[in-house]
């Protein structure tokens, strides 16, 4: 049996965690194409050759971020909620996760609706964020079909529709706000599902 690597070390009080909180903040601030190297050594205050001691490159750093915000939305999925009873409380469910997964790795997940497609790795990152997007339709689907929600709005839009509200989080929610996760995330559902729901 192998062991696992140790974790990398570089400049007391920096892990390979610290640098890529920072990476993020700095893909976020200027985006990931004007985010150099150097760019990020100035902005933590290290050498290049300290990041470097901590990730190969500026792609792992992303492939890490992106991977960050794309775990968590998937997680939500495999959760039993997600997985047991009515297809409409299963929903609920989804988009209750989804919503404090945003909150709870806002700039990653902020970073991950900034992709565009432009390397295999955001391509990559697209294709897993559309797997996560048919699994909510086919969720969307199986609530009208069981008569929880109306049924003349096509899933795919609902979908769509739904997750423009909750990633338009990204652009307005703060921490340090005066509402919490779990209030957010009952606005949500109740503007989402209260006006979807079949009467």
């Amino acid at each position: 049996m192998s062991e696992s690597p140790s974790p990398k070390r570089g400049r007391p009080g920096y892990d390979q965690r610290a640098v890529l909180e920072g990476a993020v903040a700095a893909f976020n601030d200027f985006g990931y194409d004007a985010t150099s190297m150097g760019v990020l050594a100035a902005r933590l205050n290290l050498s290049k050759a300290a990041i470097y001691h901590h990730v190969s490159s500026k792609e792992e750093l992303l492939q890490l971020a992106l991977d960050e915000a794309l775990d968590g939305l998937e997680g939500v999925l495999l959760e039993d909620g997600a997985l047991q009873g009515r297809a409409i409380d299963r929903l609920s469910h989804v988009l209750r996760g989804a919503v404090f997964v945003l909150t709870d790795r806002l700039p990653y997940v902020t970073l991950l609706l900034r992709v565009r497609g432009n390397s295999l790795i955001e391509r990559a990152a697209l294709e897993r964020r559309r797997n996560f997007d048919r699994a909510v339709t086919a969720l969307v689907t199986a609530a009208r079909d069981e008569g929880s929600l109306r049924d003349d709005i096509d899933p795919g839009v609902v979908t769509r529709l739904l997750f423009g509200m909750v990633n338009s989080l990204a652009e307005w929610y703060r921490p340090t706000g005066h509402e919490d996760a779990l209030q957010l995330a009952d606005d949500v559902l109740n503007v989402a599902l209260n006006g979807l729901q079949s009467r």
